[in-house]
């Protein structure tokens, strides 16, 4: 299937993919899954380097100014490879929040530091129901002289303990509509009342619960409008969604790449058993939904990659013998 990508965006392909199978083996990916820190960085500045931070910011701020297309493509290498990393957490759910919602002053002093490797930033959302919806918000931030005085606790944040700044997602008001009142705030990671705890959990992933307790943030650190913060909240969910779909045609990608060398390396009955109608019908299928998936991840339909995930693992473990899942067999 031909999805019809520009000459710049083959080359970002290909040497995003070199790159990545050069410095991004399986042995690193389960170092840095045991590893607190969940990072190198000194691969987060040979990617910096790359302009990889930067590609979706303006050359004002020090970026390319590319479209998020291209950094569609440069996802799918990173799930590809299963880059471990706060790319996701700093230029998704961070650095294009900022460019999109921040004023200028804010832009000229975080995009910068983004782009060049100097600053790791997340976003503060989820909450004890773990749903992306406005009625879930019951962090506080009031009010008081120049300051807002922030309040709360949450959940599943990715590299909070290794970021430079939090976009905190928290209620300042109450209101009738529980979509208005919330207000996002650019916080100092390392700002007095802040905790920490990072969550233990299969995939390794750097997931933390955020405490935060009379934490004092100005003012002039409010991204937006006081009170209009959901619908930047629900803009950067979208850019989120995409750019997760695209680690996930990645990752399948590569499983589809997988399990074609084993159907060829394992033998049965004297051949290997890549060599039955059955098997080559399933690898078939298998490519079929991973173009399938692209398709729909570029032209931003959706559905799609929910429903054909599974149905793509599950036969990919049939293909395997139904081997457990463990980081022997990179499964």
């Amino acid at each position: 299937m031909d999805f019809m990508l520009s000459e710049e965006q083959e080359m970002l392909r290909k040497s995003a993919r070199d790159f990545l199978t050069d410095k991004c083996p399986k042995s690193y990916v389960r170092q840095m899954a045991a590893d607190e820190k969940g990072y190198s960085l000194a691969l987060w500045q040979e990617m910096a380097g790359l302009g990889w931070m930067g590609l979706a910011i303006p050359d004002l701020y020090g970026g390319f100014g590319m479209e998020f297309i291209d950094l569609a493509v440069l996802h799918e290498e990173m799930g590809r490879a299963c880059l471990p990393g706060p790319f996701f957490s700093t230029v998704v759910l961070g650095a294009l929040t900022i460019l999109e919602n921040g004023s200028d002053k804010q832009k000229a002093v975080y995009l910068p530091e983004i782009v060049a490797g100097k600053m790791i930033m997340t976003m503060a959302l989820n909450e004890a129901d773990g749903l992306y919806e406005a009625g879930s918000i019951a962090t506080t931030a009031f009010a008081e002289r120049d300051d807002y005085i922030i309040n709360g606790t949450k959940l599943f944040v990715p590299y909070a303990h290794a970021a430079d700044y939090i976009l905190c997602v928290a209620r300042t008001s109450n209101e009738k509509d529980e979509k208005k009142g919330i207000t996002v705030f650019i916080v100092p990671a390392k700002a007095s009342g802040i905790k920490y705890k990072l969550f233990e959990n299969i995939a390794g992933d750097k997931l933390c619960e955020v405490t935060f307790e009379n934490v004092i943030v100005a003012k002039d650190n409010v991204l937006g409008r006081v009170g209009e913060g959901w619908p930047i909240v629900e803009k950067t969910m979208e850019c989120a969604a995409a750019a997760v779909c695209c680690d996930t045609v990645g990752v399948l990608q590569k499983v589809l790449e997988m399990t074609v060398d084993y159907t060829k390396e394992r033998k049965q009955f004297g051949k290997p058993i890549g060599a039955f109608q059955v098997i080559q019908q399933y690898m078939a299928d298998m490519m079929t939904n991973v173009d399938g998936l692209r398709f729909c991840v570029l032209t931003r339909r959706p559905g799609g990659s929910a429903k054909a995930c599974p149905r793509h693992a599950k036969r990919r473990l049939r293909r395997h013998g139904r081997r457990k899942l463990m980081n022997d067999a990179s499964l």
